[in-house]
């Protein structure tokens, strides 16, 4: 039984323990405010979750899921997370965020950033590009003709390969997009950017990998 950790339980953090629970997965569930704070998830996850703090979290998991707002990422247990594939969610917003110069003049992008600071990880982007309605909506059993890909960006094959495996389990195929370098095309106002799964409000539509290869073609830095 493999463990997912998660730092940042919120909208996606909290929509990816729901089907890592439902795949047969083990999820230990964290946020800044503290354990107590995540009682009423847990409960709705039942035994398989349970809730403990950023750096309790990150040594419980096999991957772990990092779902905090940009600006924080510096907030990041860095030791506990060392040796640990982590599976990145976030995206840069300045409003949000604050401005960081190495992003506003596009030298490196947000996943390089972080994975900079995590230095002794190895970090995959995936989850960034759509919405947890969505993701909670579209999963499909494998071989499914409407099962949607989940794009992924990492400069570690092994830990692209087991968060394909991951993706796989909780009902997703994965569309490899490169190295971190060239995550850009996935972010913030690309055309493979959250309303390529249909409009916010909504359940959403499944997304193929031809439509997802034609949406990344169009991209523009």
């Amino acid at each position: 039984m493999t463990t997912i950790g998660f730092i940042g339980s919120g909208k996606i953090g909290g929509t990816v323990a729901r089907l890592a629970v439902a795949a047969g997965y083990d999820v230990v569930l964290s946020n800044s405010r503290g354990p107590s704070t995540l009682a009423d998830l847990v409960d709705s996850l039942g035994p398989h979750a349970r809730a403990d703090t950023p750096s309790e979290a990150a040594a419980a998991g096999e991957l772990v899921v990092v779902s905090v707002p940009f600006g924080r990422f510096r907030e990041l247990p860095v030791d506990a997370l060392a040796g640990k594939i982590v599976l990145d969610t976030n995206n840069y917003y300045p409003r949000r965020d604050g401005n960081f110069a190495l992003l506003d003049d596009k030298s490196v992008t947000s996943s390089e950033l972080e994975q900079r600071f995590l230095a002794g990880a190895k970090l995959v982007k995936v989850f960034n590009n759509i919405n947890y309605r969505h993701l909670g909506a579209l999963d499909r059993p494998a071989g499914a003709e409407d099962r949607s890909v989940l794009t992924i960006a990492g400069d570690d094959p092994d830990a692209k390969k087991q968060a394909t495996a991951f993706l796989d389990a909780i009902g997703y195929d994965a569309y490899d997009v490169g190295g971190l370098s060239g995550s850009w095309r996935v972010e913030v106002g690309q055309p493979a950017y959250a309303r390529i799964y249909g409009p916010y409000g909504g359940i959403g539509h499944p997304v193929t990998a031809d439509t997802m290869r034609q949406a990344l073609a169009s991209a523009q830095r």
